[in-house]
């Protein structure tokens, strides 16, 4: 009886001063000198907007916009041509974190460049950043 009786306190003591394990990882206590996150920008275009994208009146906008889909789809055409409010051109920016993943996921930032009203609903075509 005496026994079961010391087995049962020493257990009870034992549970009362039993924490729950709490791990830090080592990430997010220490850095390592010379390695950061990387800031990249780039300059893109979002299509599909009901629009509200560029006015392209400007002969600059129409220019970005003829240079990108030359670049991207290998169209030719003049910035004479570009008339539709369905796109705009935006700046993409992001940081990459150090020792990111190939196939990882980030966040990013994008925003009009020139006088886009809404870019709800549209698509951000692929977009090459640079750092």
């Amino acid at each position: 009886m005496f026994r079961q009786l010391a087995v049962l306190l020493s257990f009870v003591v034992a549970l009362v001063f039993a924490s729950s394990a709490h791990a830090d990882r080592i990430k997010d206590l220490a850095t390592i000198r010379g390695v950061a996150s990387n800031p990249l920008v780039g300059y893109g275009l979002v299509v599909g907007l009901a629009g509200t994208g560029d006015n392209l009146q400007s002969a600059q906008t129409q220019q970005m916009v003829a240079n990108l889909l030359g670049r991207r789809f290998g169209t030719i055409i003049t910035p004479q041509q570009i008339k539709a409010k369905n796109v705009a051109v935006v700046m993409v920016t992001s940081r990459l974190p150090a020792f990111a993943r190939i196939g990882g996921r980030i966040d990013v930032t994008v925003s009009s460049a020139s006088n886009a009203k809404s870019l709800f609903g549209g698509t951000l075509l692929p977009t090459a950043m640079k750092g």
